[in-house]
């Protein structure tokens, strides 16, 4: 990331990454002659981190797609991920989310400033501070002030992400939390400070905009992503809840140092905020459709709130601006207790970035980082070397 990144990592980096702090792999910055074998190296340095397994990287550079799977899925077992492997993508939900609100934004189903309370059957003074309530934009910004997860308990457990225990807590606290349940401890959510004024990471806040869309298109949240990005992008393989065939196609995966594989993430009420498991070529789709430039993209990725020059909040997109190497560029962070994965879209070299690794523990938001920063030095001196090129000509 950038110099200001450790500013940047507090306030966009999802709460199951809260505890990832460390360095992960370098690289070289000289280009090889086909970008193919530059991803492959990068993917090859990113698997040799301790801990990590496997990855796979989607790469679309120009209008030219790029896909590798490296190492074994199952530690001491041969066997590398596929085009076939559904991924779960965690937090990277919530861009899809926020897709659905600007879409629904444009059409004039929802307002940013609408009270969410007009959304919802019971009556709620709570989600309100001194008068001033929690608006649309407050969700979408993560300035709403609402507790990251619901139930409380969950904020909890996830102080001490990495510890062996964690998986196992959060699927007894949610093996029967459904949506009667989250609006009942909604009631209890204490609105700290007026909205909008400050970051304050919330995946409460983004299945409560999933209930919005319901509310708006009325029809269930799944059915109404899947069908927005068969239409929009392609995107067909996009699942929030699996049957017991699509269950088998999941990428197994591995929390912190545990050695032994660990469950997917829980189900939660909506599953907006953490819930959606994909296929990397449907990453590639996503990917085409984010360098699109269209109406819905443009409107997702606008700047709802600024907290400095350098760091801005869309419609949960994380907006980065002022680096020197990657320019203006989009982003979110991915991670449920045995995946972790990133996407970058960056604009100035018509470039968009995926990649993901089965394992989930402390160091590896770091290394993902590092192997995209080497990835984009390596098209910026290619990109340096061809407008050379050009100058000659």
């Amino acid at each position: 990331m950038n110099p200001t990144s450790k500013r940047v990592r507090r306030r966009y980096c999802i709460v199951l990454s809260a505890a990832l702090l460390v360095a992960g792999c370098t690289g070289t910055t000289t280009p090889a002659k086909d970008l193919g074998a530059d991803i492959d190296e990068v993917a090859a340095t990113l698997i040799e981190q301790p801990l990590l397994h496997s990855t796979s990287i989607a790469v679309v550079y120009r209008g030219k797609a790029f896909i590798r799977h490296r190492g074994d899925m199952e530690a001491g077992t041969p066997g590398p991920p596929t085009d076939a492997t559904l991924y779960e993508i965690g937090s990277l939900s919530k861009t899809l989310a926020g897709t659905l609100m600007a879409n629904a934004v444009l059409e004039g189903k929802v307002r940013l400033d609408d009270d969410i309370r007009m959304y919802l059957d019971d009556a709620y003074p709570n989600l309100a501070y001194k008068g001033d309530p929690i608006r649309i934009r407050h969700l979408l910004s993560h300035t709403s002030g609402l507790p990251n997860m619901l139930p409380a308990e969950a904020n909890t457990v996830l102080t001490d992400f990495t510890n062996q225990r964690t998986p196992g807590e959060l699927n007894a606290i949610y093996a029967h939390y459904g949506k009667a349940d989250f609006f009942r401890d909604l009631h209890g959510a204490r609105i700290p400070r007026m909205p909008g004024k400050e970051y304050a990471y919330s995946s409460t806040g983004t299945e409560l905009a999933a209930h919005v869309l319901e509310t708006v298109y009325k029809t269930d949240y799944e059915s109404l992503l899947r069908g927005y990005l068969a239409e929009s992008a392609g995107m067909t393989d996009v699942r929030i809840r699996l049957s017991d065939e699509e269950a088998r196609r999941l990428a197994i995966g591995y929390h912190s140092d545990n050695p032994v594989p660990t469950t997917p993430m829980p189900q939660l009420p909506w599953g907006a905020s953490g819930n959606a498991k994909v296929t990397v070529p449907e990453m590639v789709k996503y990917l085409r459709f984010q360098l699109s430039g269209g109406s819905v993209v443009t409107e997702s990725r606008r700047a709802l709130v600024e907290f400095d020059p350098g760091f801005s909040i869309g419609y949960f997109w994380n907006i980065v601006s002022g680096d020197r190497l990657k320019g203006t560029y989009f982003t979110h962070h991915g991670g449920v207790p045995r995946s972790q994965c990133y996407v970058y879209i960056l604009p100035k070299y018509d470039l968009g970035i995926f990649v993901i690794t089965n394992q989930s523990g402390d160091q590896t938001a770091r290394a993902m980082e590092a192997a995209i920063t080497t990835l984009v030095e390596r098209i910026a001196a290619r990109e340096r070397v061809a407008g050379l090129s050009r100058q000659g000509a």
